[in-house]
C-alpha cells in the first residue's frame, strides 16, 4: 500500500536534489513505549536547515535536524540517533508519555 504522505516529502527531496541541495532523509526504525509516529514514518532535511514530514513532533525533530547537519557537515553517509525519554523528562523531549525512538539518518542523492 502506497503512502501518500511518504511520496510527497520524496517528490520534495527530488526537487532539491534537482537545485543541487544535500538531502538527509531520517525515517523512524524503533520505538518503545510512547512514540507519536509509527516506525517507517519519515522527514527530509537539506543543508539549508528546510525539512519536511515527522518523525516525533517536539524537541526531537529539532535534534534530528540538528544531527542531520552535522551529517552533513561531517561528510557522512548515514548515522543511527537514538532518544531515550523516561517519565520525568519525556515533556522535554516531545514525548508526552515517555519512550525511546531509533531514527536513521542517511544522505540521499
Amino acid at each position: 500500500m502506497k503512502n501518500s504522505f511518504d511520496e510527497k516529502i520524496l517528490d520534495e527531496a527530488k526537487d532539491w536534489l534537482a537545485v543541487k541541495r544535500n538531502v538527509i532523509l531520517a525515517t523512524v526504525i524503533q520505538t518503545w513505549g510512547s512514540s507519536p509516529r509509527p516506525i517507517g514514518s519519515k522527514m527530509i532535511i537539506n543543508d539549508k536547515g528546510d525539512f519536511s514530514g515527522s518523525v516525533t513532533g517536539g524537541c526531537v525533530e529539532t535534534a534530528v535536524v540538528r544531527e542531520s547537519l552535522n551529517l552533513l557537515k561531517e561528510n557522512k553517509n548515514f548515522k543511527k540517533i537514538e532518544f531515550k525519554v523516561s517519565n520525568e523528562s519525556a515533556w522535554e523531549f516531545g514525548l508526552a508519555c515517555g519512550g525511546e525512538v531509533s531514527i536513521f539518518l542517511e544522505q540521499i542523492n
